[in-house]
């Protein structure tokens, strides 16, 4: 099994991630706390069952919006 996070950067800094079809959240300042606090999160969700994640893909979208000139 996989796990997907879909990961933003936050309005306030840093990063916040959740996971698609889980209800995790996690978030952290720095891409290597984020990937550390994904780990624990997943483990903790997870804990106690037999479907734990073998992969967790981390997913990074980042919004922009292009002015187009409507003359």
């Amino acid at each position: 099994m996989e796990l997907v996070f879909e990961v933003r950067e936050a309005e306030e800094g840093g990063y916040v991630a959740k996971a698609l079809g889980h209800a995790i959240f996690t978030e952290a300042e720095t891409w290597e706390d984020l990937r550390e606090n994904v780990r624990e999160a997943a483990s903790l969700h997870f804990d106690g069952t037999t479907d734990r994640p073998k992969l967790i893909q981390l997913h990074f979208v980042k919004d922009e919006l292009i002015l187009v000139d409507a003359a």
